[in-house]
C-alpha cells in the first residue's frame, strides 16, 4: 500500500501531522507493506528566492489578525508540537521560499533517503535558531549530507534551478487534479484522502480501511487461451 503525502517545509501543521501520522503507522499491523512518498505542495511560490520575513507580521497581516494573535496562534501550535514530542520556537522563526528545499527532496527520493532529509528540514525550520531561507544553499547542503546523501551532489542540485524543478511542477498540479487545496494532505493508495494534522486514531482508522479495502487481483480464465510462461510459450495443435 502507498501513502503519499503533500506537504510544505514553512507548514506547522505539516511538521505535526508527520509525526502524528508516524505514530500511527508504527502501531499499524501491516506497516512493513506500506510505502510512504513525500510530494511537494508550495505555500508561497510566488515569493522570490532569498526573500524571507518574520513569521509572525506575516500571520497578522495574511489572516487579519493583530500580531498578539499571531503569537497567541503560534504558542497553540507549540502546544501541539510539544504534545507530539516536537520542539516548536514560537517566537524569532522566519518564512520564505522553498521551491529549492523541495527539488532536493525529489533527488533524495532518487537516493531513498527522502523521509530523513524531510525530517531534518522539519527540524531546522521549526526547532533550530538558524535560518534555513538565509545562506540557504550551504545549510541546505549540510542537511542533505547530515540526511545520508551526497554534499558535492546535494550541491550541483541547488545550483541548477532546473534540476527537479518538473518534478516539483508535477506534484503541485497533481495535487490541484486531486482537490488538495491545503496541506497537509494523505493519499492512501489513491482511494482515501485524509486533510490536515488529523489525529493518530484517524490516521490509524484511514490505514486500516485502506489495507482492507484493498482488491485482489480477479483472474478471468476460460481454460483455453495460449499464453507464455517460464516454460516458453504456447503452441497451438492442429
Amino acid at each position: 500500500m502507498r501513502v503519499e503525502i503533500w506537504s510544505d517545509i514553512a507548514c506547522p501543521w505539516c511538521y505535526v501531522g508527520k509525526a502524528r501520522f508516524e505514530k500511527a503507522l508504527a502501531a499499524f499491523p501491516h506497516r512493513d507493506g506500506v510505502e510512504v512518498v513525500h510530494r511537494s505542495f508550495e505555500l508561497d511560490p510566488t515569493r522570490a528566492k532569498g526573500d524571507s520575513g518574520l513569521v509572525i507580521p506575516m500571520l497578522a497581516q495574511k489572516y487579519g489578525m493583530t500580531e498578539d494573535q499571531a503569537q497567541a496562534a503560534e504558542r497553540n501550535l507549540g502546544e501541539n508540537a510539544a504534545s507530539e514530542g516536537l520542539t516548536y520556537l514560537t517566537e524569532g522563526r522566519d518564512h520564505g521560499n522553498t521551491f529549492d528545499m523541495h527539488r532536493l527532496l525529489h533527488f533524495a527520493k532518487e537516493q531513498g533517503r527522502q523521509d530523513e532529509l524531510i525530517g531534518l528540514l522539519y527540524r531546522a525550520n521549526f526547532a533550530e535558531e538558524r535560518s534555513v531561507f538565509a545562506d540557504a544553499d550551504e545549510y541546505l547542503t549540510g542537511l542533505a549530507a547530515e540526511a545520508g546523501l551526497d554534499a558535492d551532489e546535494a550541491r550541483a542540485v541547488l545550483a541548477d534551478p532546473a534540476r527537479y524543478a518538473d518534478d516539483v511542477r508535477a506534484d503541485e498540479r497533481e495535487a490541484a487534479e486531486l482537490g488538495a487545496n491545503g496541506v497537509p494532505f494523505f493519499v492512501l493508495d489513491r482511494k482515501y484522502g485524509v486533510s490536515g494534522a488529523q489525529p493518530a486514531e484517524v490516521f490509524a482508522q484511514a490505514l486500516e480501511q485502506a489495507w482492507d479495502s484493498r482488491s485482489p487481483l480477479q483472474v478471468i480464465d476460460s481454460g483455453d487461451a495460449e499464453a507464455c510462461g517460464p516454460d516458453g510459450c504456447a503452441v497451438p495443435q492442429n
